[in-house]
C-alpha cells in the first residue's frame, strides 16, 4: 500500500500534469462490504476547463456537471449512453471546471470496464477522495514511494477517444495518456474483512 493522496493535492489548474502523473498510482475502491481493491491506474484523460469543448463543463453548470464546478479533490460519476459508469477524478478551483477521466487499469482498458470491474456507480459522485463513510461505496488515490519513477518511454500520449464533436482543434490535443510498463508491476490481494463474504453492489459482483 501507498500513501493516500489529500484532496487539497488536485486544486490548482494542472489538469494534464494531474492526468499524467496519476499513472502508476493506485486506484483504491472500497465496496459496501468493507471489500478494498487497488489497481494501478494506465490510461488517463485530461479535460481542462470550461473552455475545452470537449468537456461537459463547456456547456455551463448543469445539475449533471454540477460536481465539476466545485473544488478539486472529489469524485464525478456520470453515466453514459445509459450504459457505462464513468469515474472522473475532479481537479483545479472551485468554479474552474476540470477532471481527469480514468479510461483504464491494470488488466482493464475502457473506462466502463474500470467502473464495472471496481463495482463503482454514482453513489460515489461529489465523494472526497480522502474521506470514506461505514456502508457506502468509497474510493481513493495511493501513492506508492517505494516504486520506480516511470520513463517517459513508457507513455503514450495521443488525441482524447471519441470527442470528435469538439472540433478539430479540441479533438488533436494530446490529452490522453497511456502507460505501457515493460515490467510487470506487482499486484496486491483485495483486502477483504475476515468473516465476510462478496456481495453484489449496483454494478455486480466485486472481484
Amino acid at each position: 500500500m501507498g500513501r493516500r493522496v489529500e484532496a487539497e493535492a488536485w486544486s490548482d489548474r494542472d489538469t494534464v500534469g494531474h492526468a499524467y502523473r496519476l499513472l502508476g498510482c493506485w486506484l483504491c475502491v472500497r465496496g459496501v462490504d468493507g471489500a478494498v481493491l487497488r489497481r494501478r491506474i494506465t490510461e488517463t484523460e485530461a479535460y481542462h476547463g470550461p473552455e475545452d469543448r470537449a468537456s461537459h463543463a463547456s456547456r455551463g453548470r448543469t445539475p449533471r456537471n454540477a460536481v465539476m464546478f466545485g473544488p478539486g479533490g472529489v469524485w464525478y460519476v456520470y453515466l453514459c449512453y445509459g450504459v457505462h459508469e464513468m469515474l472522473n477524478l475532479v481537479t483545479g478551483p472551485a468554479e474552474w471546471p476540470a477532471a481527469v477521466l480514468i479510461r483504464g487499469i491494470e488488466g482493464w482498458s475502457g473506462p466502463g470496464r474500470v467502473t464495472r470491474v471496481l463495482g463503482v456507480d454514482r453513489s460515489l459522485n461529489g465523494g472526497r477522495v480522502d474521506r470514506a463513510e461505514r456502508g457506502r461505496i468509497a474510493a481513493w488515490i495511493e501513492e506508492d514511494e517505494t516504486a520506480r519513477p516511470i520513463p517517459p518511454g513508457e507513455i503514450e500520449a495521443g488525441p482524447r477517444i471519441g470527442v470528435a464533436y469538439a472540433g478539430p482543434e479540441w479533438a488533436a490535443k494530446p490529452w490522453r495518456f497511456r502507460w505501457m510498463p515493460r515490467w510487470t508491476p506487482p499486484r496486491p490481494a483485495s483486502v477483504r474483512p475476515q468473516g465476510t463474504a462478496r456481495s453484489r453492489g449496483a454494478t455486480g459482483s466485486l472481484v
